[in-house]
Parts: C-alpha cells; structure tokens; sequence
C-alpha cells in the first residue's frame, strides 16, 4: 500500500495511476475542472507516496455506486426488466495519455460521454445495467480510439463519423423484446471508435455445451440407426 510508505519516492507510473484516477473523478462529476487541473499539477510534481495519497484520499475507485438491484424473486429479478432503472455508476470518462475502463455490472446513464486523446478506452455493455429504456453514448477519439463492446441481445444504432479515421457501425440492429435502446454516436479524428456484438464468457460457455450436446445426440441417433 502506497500509506505504508508515505517517503517512500514515488515513480512515474504511480503518479501516472493517480493521474488517472483524477481523470475518472472529474469525468464522474467527483471533481470541478479547478480542483482537477490543481490536484494534476500536484500529482506530477509528487516526489514522494505521502504527497500523492492526500489527492485521491476523498475519491472512491471509479465506477463503484452500486447499482440498484430488482427485488430477490421477482420477475424484473431476470432478463431486460432486471436491468432498467437505478442510479448511474457515471456520466462520462475520460482517457488522455492513458486509458479507461466501463465494464462489468455498472449502470450505463441516459447520455454518457467519452472522450480519448493519445489515448484509449473500452466499453462494454454486456453485464451493464441502464438507466432508461432509452440511453446515448458519445464516443469521441482525437488521435486515440476506443471499443465498444455490445451484448448480441441489445437494441443498437451507431451514427458516429470518423475522419481521416473510423467509426464501426456493423453492430447495428435491433434487440430481443424489452432490450433497452442504446444509441451510439460521436466523431472519430485520426482515431477510431469500434462497436461489435460478443456474447458473456458465460454465454459462450453455454452455446458450446448445448452444441456439444447437439452433436451427441445426433451421434446417439445415428447409432441407433444402424442398430
């Protein structure tokens, strides 16, 4: 732990993971743009752990409200009903000489921005919860990129524009019934935005099994038949 070595001389990765950790705070709203710009300058001037611990101290990791489950039992306990509704992990993120990462059970927001330069970031949709039935996601990526990553259930629609870069639309299409409508939407500059359809581990998981099965039974079938 970085407090158990407050003299400790500090290095430019960790100095580069408060940074880091900053740009997560403003882009959740934990931060006005003053106090972020002085806590950065304060951050890359560190010398030592104890003049970096002070400048995250009040900050908790980045995407970690929790969302609001449906009741235990319920019929909104499973499917799309399960997964609409609660308060929003953040409104945006941020990626400048560095990356982030919006993945696992956070709760997507009715509009969230991301913004990378030099940089890179990742969002993926798969165990996300949303807001609304209905939420927006801008991408935009100046000389950086970004990839989106979308259930093979999900309501898409990607309008973004690249420039002298890319903006992927191919996962555009509609969802299974209930699937909240998810909009993406942005502007790619010497950069780009990927957006693609993948399926849970999980889901993957059991696709395999059930063709594992699928093959067993036609093998059974064919014995039979020439029994």
């Amino acid at each position: 732990m970085m407090s158990e070595l407050p003299e400790m001389r500090a290095s430019d990765a960790e100095r580069e993971r408060i940074a880091e950790a900053l740009r997560d705070a403003v882009a959740e709203g934990r931060l006005d743009m003053e106090e972020f710009e002085q806590r950065l300058e304060a951050a890359y001037k560190a010398r030592t752990h104890a003049e970096l611990e002070p400048l995250v101290r009040d900050l908790p990791a980045a995407g970690t409200v929790a969302p609001v489950p449906a009741p235990a039992g319920s019929p909104a306990a499973k499917g799309w009903p399960g997964r609409i509704g609660g308060r929003p992990s953040s409104a945006g993120a941020v990626g400048i000489w560095g990356g982030f990462h919006r993945k696992g059970a956070w709760t997507v927001p009715r509009k969230f921005t991301a913004f990378a330069m030099w940089g890179g970031g990742e969002i993926d949709l798969r165990e996300a919860r949303f807001e609304d039935h209905e939420v927006v996601i801008r991408c935009f990526a100046l000389m950086g990129g970004m990839g989106v990553v979308v259930p093979p259930d999900l309501d898409v629609e990607v309008s973004g524009i690249g420039i002298m870069g890319g903006f992927g639309d191919k996962a555009t299409g509609p969802g299974t019934p209930g699937s909240p409508r998810v909009r993406i939407t942005g502007l790619a500059i010497w950069g780009g935005v990927s957006v693609e359809r993948k399926a849970t581990k999980d889901e993957r998981k059991r696709q395999r099994e059930e063709r594992r099965e699928e093959r067993r039974l036609e093998r059974d079938e064919r014995r039979k038949s020439l029994e």
